[in-house]
């Protein structure tokens, strides 16, 4: 007998949950692609997509997938033969390094493994290094999806200044974006790029490329495709430029209604104090299963842990049942131990991540601890009393009391 009858629940690191009114939008009939109601909305949506990267300058839509994310902005501002430093705090960073190579560019990596954020010291000191000015841009992420660490973007952009390299700054906060603080324009970043299935509560298929001053003085060096071409994506003046085509109506509906409960109900500064709060509840879970268990925190230093999503790792074989009772059992899907393990070893299943991004509030936050410790009970594994009753006490008093 199974008690996996009713709504199901994800909680992996996107895409994520998707709001019911998102969904309620986009259950429509295909609109006038020419003008109007459909036009009319796309223009309010960029003045939002700003307001969540907190910057004033030009962000394209692009029908796509992160990965087209990291191939746009790199199209937009590079050449073959162009070198770049990547910065690698898991597996992401490392992703967009691998596109950047298949588009021809040289990627020297500077890697802080899978526990450990970038340290700004090291990149000032590769910088300095630089004296030519070989490297055209520096890449990071603002959280690694598999590590689960978020990076210190205003740190790195110092390291650049005190190296007095003119590098471009280009983040990818696909996981972040509208979940961890962030401020494109404060911390000096050149180029964001984003996705709209995590944070933003939106049905995968659409991607961002936020861009400032200086990277279109880049862009102006530069040959990118028809489609990847970012100038005529930010033209007020011709529609169907901004999508190089057809629009992805049906997504920019959703996206206009996440926008709408972020951006105009509850406010991106409230939108972080909850991602922080309900992340400070699933790590006072984990601590609590964690005192006579093994189950550990892959970022031991809460500072350095990401608001999104959190890497958990185990003893020999935890992970694999929890994952596996929570999903057949439960009705629940956690996220694999991406980047920690490799597939099909012994070690898979000594990892697991908890996506806690997007939609979300305590009671789904509280059913995701309970089905986990049930997982736990039911397999008779060690672990601490108290991981339940230390959530709701996070919860109980929220960040910003």
């Amino acid at each position: 007998m199974s008690l996996n009858f009713g709504r199901t629940q994800l909680a992996i690191p996107g895409p994520s949950v998707i709001p019911d009114r998102v969904l309620n939008a986009m259950h429509r009939p295909s609109p006038n692609i020419y003008h109007g109601e459909l036009v009319d909305m796309v223009d309010t949506i960029f003045p939002d997509l700003r307001t969540v990267a907190q910057t004033k300058h030009k962000v394209a839509i692009y029908i796509a997938n992160g990965h087209g994310a990291w191939e746009a902005a790199l199209a937009n501002t590079l050449n073959r033969g162009d070198k770049i430093l990547v910065i690698t705090t898991g597996r992401f960073g490392a992703g967009w390094g691998e596109v950047a190579r298949s588009m021809g560019l040289e990627t020297p990596i500077l890697d802080f493994g899978m526990d450990a954020d970038a340290d700004p010291q090291k990149l000032e000191e590769v910088l300095k290094a630089d004296t030519n000015g070989d490297l055209k841009a520096v890449l990071t992420v603002q959280v690694d999806t598999a590590s689960t660490v978020r990076n210190d973007i205003a740190a790195l952009r110092t390291a650049i200044d005190n190296a007095n390299h003119d590098a471009l700054f280009m983040v990818d906060c696909i996981a972040s974006l509208a979940c961890d603080r962030y401020l494109m324009d404060e911390w000096g970043v050149d180029v964001t790029v984003a996705g709209c299935q995590k944070g933003l509560m939106t049905p995968a298929g659409m991607s961002f490329v936020y861009f400032n001053d200086k990277a279109e003085t880049f862009r102006q060096n530069t040959s990118p495709s028809f489609y990847w071409d970012w100038q005529p994506r930010t033209n007020d003046e011709i529609f169907y430029q901004k999508f190089a085509g057809t629009a992805p109506t049906h997504h920019l509906y959703g996206l206009r209604t996440a926008l709408d409960m972020l951006v105009h109900e509850e406010g991106i500064e409230n939108v972080w104090t909850r991602h922080e709060t309900i992340a400070r509840a699933v790590w006072a879970s984990i601590d609590g299963w964690g005192i006579n268990g093994a189950m550990r925190h892959n970022i031991r230093d809460p500072k350095k842990r990401s608001n999104a999503v959190s890497a958990i790792n185990t003893g020999p074989e935890i992970a694999g049942k929890i994952r596996k009772w929570c999903e057949e059992e439960g009705g629940l899907t956690l996220g694999i131990g991406l980047g920690l393990a490799e597939m099909g070893t012994p070690e898979w299943d000594q990892h697991f991540r908890i996506g806690h991004m997007g939609h979300q509030n305590p009671t789904m936050t509280m059913a995701v601890l309970g089905c986990i410790e049930s997982a736990l009970l039911a397999h008779n594994i060690d672990h601490g009393d108290g991981g339940l009753s230390a959530a709701a006490r996070i919860l109980a008093r929220p960040a910003s009391q």
